[in-house]
């Protein structure tokens, strides 16, 4: 390093001894008294001032620091991401063996099978917003990842509807929690630049289980159809239940509480890199306080509604078709294998078209844009489903995969939202506020496919063409929103006397951003100003409104 500051080492309060270190009570402000519950000595600008302020790095440094974020972080959840995933979809698995007639359902009662998950989901949220807070994530994570795993090898036990609504209504509840963790992690670790590329990581996880899941269901089948020990969806939940299981000792080893904490950041000057690095984003990392201010001014904010309308319009569509994809496939004319085997290309579309959407997406820089643009595809999909005769099937797959690019709709979505809101409790009362709506849209979406319309489920898909017309409309005018907010963001710097026109460098290229940090470095020279003051609020846990030079990602 070539700063001597940098090599002071913070007081050591490593992941092994965090159970140890949560005594403390944090504070409830603006006069609601205490609350007692452990939380994590997780202050990054704590550890930043022992170290003078200010960390040097090379840039070899901060790739090799990035690596073990990726390896140490990203990968655990993308595996959390897949093994829920199959947890949640194998009712759909299950129920193109049968599971109604096995099990006795009747008219909804396969509806709500998908929808008590997203109810439960519902009701756990604000308990979920705040255990984020006050708990470390980590250990919050793997607790609820043990639990639905436990919970969907015992759902193979269930043989009649109130048996299988009692286990998904708790897959439900230890799910909750899987969304907004992951987004409050994407925040902590990785610079505005990167979030998009993580957050996609793990929702490609979520599509390759749409290739597996159904693999697996098709091998399970087979091989218990011809016994009399158990029935096909018995065999289903147990053997995805076991492997997820299997899976929970690996993502407790694997993934750290914050990076204030983590093992993997022990050598050298890691960890002082890991939080130094994040100064760009202007979000700060993560703080163990619950502010009543950020969340009031959370429901202050327009783009709180808006965000939850798009939410809302991406998850009822998928909630629906989710559900019953695999009955309106079986509708087209095929067997129960053919029909397993044929959900296996929506994974694969699903991942083309995060990759392809995220990459021009990078190379714009702006998301409205491209999600604009996604939406159009399943509108038409839907609309050839309503059209196309049952003679047809193979134009009525066609239909079928183009309508299934809905599946990229809302991890793009969520890279986007995630991006645009700043302080520790304002992010995650957003994020629950999002997750709720998604959770709404989730316990609508399979409630208008109706069973008297199978296997057409016409008002199921109107809705749905609906849900997305709405989505375009939302997107565009957020996409104006927030370029109208970034004007009054630089009339306040302008204000407080620095340069105007400043580019958002957290959603740079690594080249573009060094090349620019010279250039903006002169700009404020210019104004009296050094590079210190523009990113001086970084770790001051100051919302988008509170902090000048938040900038907002269109």
């Amino acid at each position: 390093m070539s700063s001597d500051k940098a090599q002071i080492t913070p007081a050591p309060i490593e992941d092994e001894k965090v159970l140890h270190e949560h005594i403390d009570a944090p504070t409830l402000e603006a006069g609601h008294g205490k609350r007692t519950a452990n939380h994590q000595l997780d202050d990054a600008a704590r550890l930043l001032a022992e170290a003078g302020g200010h960390v040097e790095y090379s840039h070899a440094d901060g790739k090799r620091v990035l690596r073990m974020i990726d390896f140490y972080v990203c990968l655990p959840m993308c595996l959390t991401y897949f093994i829920q995933q199959m947890d949640k979809s194998s009712v759909s698995y299950a129920a193109v063996f049968n599971l109604q007639t096995e099990t006795g359902l009747v008219g909804t009662q396969y509806s709500w099978l998908s929808s008590i998950v997203y109810v439960a989901q519902l009701v756990c949220q604000p308990l979920s917003s705040y255990a984020l807070i006050v708990f470390p994530v980590k250990y919050w994570v793997i607790f609820n990842f043990a639990a639905w795993s436990i919970v969907t090898l015992c759902t193979s036990a269930a043989k009649n509807f109130t048996g299988l609504v009692i286990a998904r209504l708790f897959l439900g509840m230890f799910e909750a929690t899987i969304l907004p963790s992951f987004i409050l992690i994407t925040q902590m670790w990785w610079l505005r630049r990167e979030q998009s590329y993580r957050t996609i990581a793990y929702q490609i996880a979520n599509s390759c289980a749409a290739i597996i899941g159904p693999l697996l269901s098709y091998a399970i089948g087979k091989a218990v159809s011809n016994g009399n020990v158990l029935r096909p969806y018995q065999g289903i939940f147990i053997f995805i239940g076991a492997i997820s299981l299997a899976f929970v000792p690996l993502v407790a080893w694997l993934l750290p509480n914050s990076p204030t904490t983590a093992r993997f950041l022990r050598k050298g000057n890691d960890r002082l890199i890991a939080i130094e690095r994040l100064r760009e984003n202007n979000t700060g990392t993560k703080t163990s306080k619950w502010k009543w201010e950020q969340f009031w001014e959370t429901y202050k904010d327009p783009k709180t509604y808006m965000w939850a309308g798009m939410w809302f319009c991406a998850a009822c569509p998928s909630g629906g078709i989710g559900a019953f994809g695999g009955l309106i496939t079986k509708g087209f004319g095929f067997d129960t294998f053919t029909t397993i085997l044929m959900q296996m290309p929506t994974g694969g579309i699903g991942i083309v078209a995060l990759l392809l959407s995220i990459y021009i997406t990078n190379r714009i820089k702006m998301r409205w844009p491209v999600l604009a643009v996604v939406t159009l595809f399943p509108i038409a999909g839907a609309l050839g489903l309503t059209q196309v005769s049952h003679a047809y099937p193979g134009a009525l797959m066609a239909c079928y995969y183009v309508a299934y690019l809905f599946s990229a709709i809302q991890p793009l979505l969520i890279s986007w939202c995630n991006l645009n809101a700043a302080g520790t409790t304002k992010r995650v009362v957003t994020t629950a506020t999002m997750f709720g709506a998604l959770t709404v849209g989730n316990i609508v979406g399979p409630q208008v496919y109706l069973s008297k319309e199978a296997p057409y489920y016409h008002t199921g898909l109107y809705v749905d063409i609906g849900c997305w017309c709405v989505e375009f409309i939302l997107i565009v005018s957020m996409g104006f929103y927030l370029r109208h907010l970034n004007k009054k963001q630089e009339a306040r710097r302008v204000a407080m006397g620095m340069p105007a026109n400043i580019k958002d460098i957290s959603i740079m290229s690594v080249a573009e951003a060094e090349a620019y940090k010279i250039e903006l470095t002169e700009m404020m020279a210019r104004s009296g100003f050094d590079m210190s003051h523009f990113n001086e609020n970084s770790f001051d846990d100051m919302t988008d409104w509170e902090n000048p030079n938040f900038m907002y990602v269109l």
